[in-house]
């Protein structure tokens, strides 16, 4: 099957992100589910594009629930549904995340699963591994999280976790600071499990102390820990200024404004990943729903973040076309915005056959529209969504 687009976006360059696109029309050829060729053009296609982008598809590494559904206490048809859906907003493949909870608690939870991701739909969302976003964080900088849960990392704890978690466990964020937390991010890098800095008050020495010792991104840049100081980096100022550090970053103009979102892409080109830090709310009217198993409230106004009862930001309502669209609106370049929706991501946790259109890729594509909106969605070349401007493509996929 050839796909053909005015604009191709194929989030490829690293040294140069804006270049990651072809000049002019162009196609993707898919065969067997991965990308055959890429190339200039239109003629010949089995599928073109009348305008808008087609690009590959977007990886959220941090997504707590959508759509009603909180992924840590959800069960295989929910997970399911959630799966399928997550396509609309362009995410082809993301992070199931769980918050701070008993370590015996997330043990289980990840336990439980581990038995059924391997069997979700080939048709939703690809499943990369769980983020487990605690319990390891500090107190002081626990944002929306429960308290009386948070513990420090003991070996025994992290050993709880990864055995638990094994061919699942892919993404654990942890505070440096705490008693025992350099050690245990040895252990995690060991078995193969990515370390990301979060809920911390540590200093940016103590930031590159974890990088020392393996860790390689920082959770949701901004929110929920040390500042950017002008004696005291922090964990802003060495998340910006650390080569081995990639970000992510919730771009929802809420968690971040506009301005220091722009500070970040500056700051750190090729270093950001955008991620939604999405909860059961997202995609879901105003209301009352769950994270961590506490409720939160999804207020009235597009794109505004649930909260907890104190008025704490609980997580967002972030689609993750709308944070590239949002990356833009701050100032990056369209290649650029997409690439850390993509192709960073995907780096980041060591995909290189996903996030970029290239020979030998997995053919996950989305096509957008000129306003950054999903259009249609195809996963291992399989289309599995399109809206009512793209009803035509069933029929061609069909």
């Amino acid at each position: 099957m050839l796909i053909a687009a005015e604009h191709l976006l194929t989030a490829e360059t690293r040294a140069d992100p804006s270049a990651d696109h072809v000049p002019g029309p162009g196609f993707v050829e898919v065969a067997g589910g991965v990308i055959a060729a890429v190339g200039t053009g239109m003629r010949g296609a089995d599928v073109a594009l009348a305008d808008g982008y087609l690009l590959p598809g977007l990886i959220d590494l941090q997504v707590n629930g959508y759509y009603g559904v909180e992924f840590q206490i959800a069960d295989a048809e929910s997970w399911a549904r959630v799966t399928a859906r997550l396509p609309e907003t362009g995410t082809t493949a993301c992070l199931p995340t769980m918050i701070t909870a008993p370590v015996s608690s997330l043990a289980e939870a990840l336990q439980t699963a581990a038995t059924f991701v391997p069997d979700l739909p080939a048709s939703g969302a690809r499943v990369l591994g769980v983020h487990t976003e605690g319990p390891f964080i500090a107190p002081a900088r626990r944002g929306a999280h429960n308290e009386k849960w948070i513990t420090d990392p003991t070996p025994s704890a992290v050993e709880e976790l990864t055995e638990a978690g094994r061919g699942l466990l892919r993404l654990v964020t942890i505070a440096p600071e705490l008693p025992g937390a350099l050690a245990a991010i040895e252990q995690l890098s060991a078995a193969g499990v990515l370390v990301s800095v979060g809920h911390s008050d540590a200093t940016a020495g103590q930031v590159a102390a974890a990088a020392e010792r393996g860790a390689r991104m920082v959770t949701h840049l901004f929110n929920a820990q040390r500042p950017l100081g002008h004696r005291e980096p922090g964990v802003v100022g060495q998340a910006l200024t650390d080569e081995r550090l990639t970000s992510g970053l919730i771009a929802d103009l809420h968690h971040v404004v506009q301005a220091v979102c722009s500070l970040a892409f500056r700051a750190a080109p090729g270093r950001i990943a955008l991620v939604t830090d999405a909860v059961a709310a997202a995609g879901m009217p105003p209301g009352e729903y769950l994270l961590g198993g506490e409720l939160i409230t999804l207020p009235p106004g597009d794109g505004a973040p649930p909260v907890r009862a104190d008025g704490t930001l609980a997580g967002s309502a972030l689609r993750m076309d709308r944070a590239v669209a949002n990356a833009v609106r701050c100032g990056l370049s369209l290649p650029a915005a997409v690439a850390a929706a993509t192709r960073i991501p995907a780096d980041l946790i060591g995909r290189p056959d996903l996030g970029r259109l290239r020979p030998g890729a997995a053919a996950d594509l989305v096509w957008l529209s000129p306003e950054l909106r999903t259009r249609a969605t195809w996963i291992a070349g399989r289309l599995v969504y399109t809206d009512g401007a793209a009803g035509t493509l069933a029929a061609v996929a069909a």
